[in-house]
């Protein structure tokens, strides 16, 4: 059990590592949707792991950039909403003050800015799962691309890696 609850706290403490210095959130509808219903309430929820409020706080504060041919305009606070390309979006939001600008789960989001060569770091958690469904992020439309693993964090069978780009 102890060894379990090890592997659950450096898995959390691998995902705080990724929004903790990032200042813009960037997603696509699909995901917006899934994440601003429900992680801004795990903010306030006192039975939550610190860390999951911590980051239920984060969604709730910081910008979020939504890309959405459907949406237009945010239904959340300190977002904005654009139909537009990824990459042209990051470039522009690289362009304005803040820090690290970070995608989470949307698929279309990431392989368009690996499409791209728009993206600097490439964080994936891998579960012993298979579900057998859902979008795929590496199925090669993708440009050939070198990366460097930077960080390899394990726990409780599931592993997190964490790349750089070496352009």
């Amino acid at each position: 059990m102890a060894h379990a609850l090890r592997g659950q706290r450096r898995r959390r403490d691998h995902l705080t590592g990724l929004w903790q210095n990032a200042t813009t959130a960037l997603l696509g509808r699909t995901n917006a949707e899934g994440f601003f219903s429900y992680w801004p309430t795990v903010a306030d929820d006192e039975n939550a792991d610190p860390r999951d409020r911590g980051y239920g706080a984060w969604m709730r504060d910081t910008e979020k950039v939504v890309l959405s041919h459907s949406l237009h305009s945010a239904p959340w606070p300190n977002a904005r909403v654009f139909d537009e390309p990824a990459a042209d979006v990051v470039k522009r939001l690289k362009q304005e003050p803040g820090g690290d600008i970070v995608v989470f789960a949307s698929a279309s989001v990431i392989k368009a800015l690996l499409a791209a060569d728009a993206l600097d770091r490439l964080s994936m958690t891998v579960f012993p799962k298979i579900l057998g469904g859902g979008k795929r992020l590496f199925n090669g439309e993708a440009p050939a691309s070198t990366w460097t693993l930077t960080s390899v964090t394990q726990g409780e069978g599931v592993v997190a890696l964490t790349y750089d780009t070496s352009r």
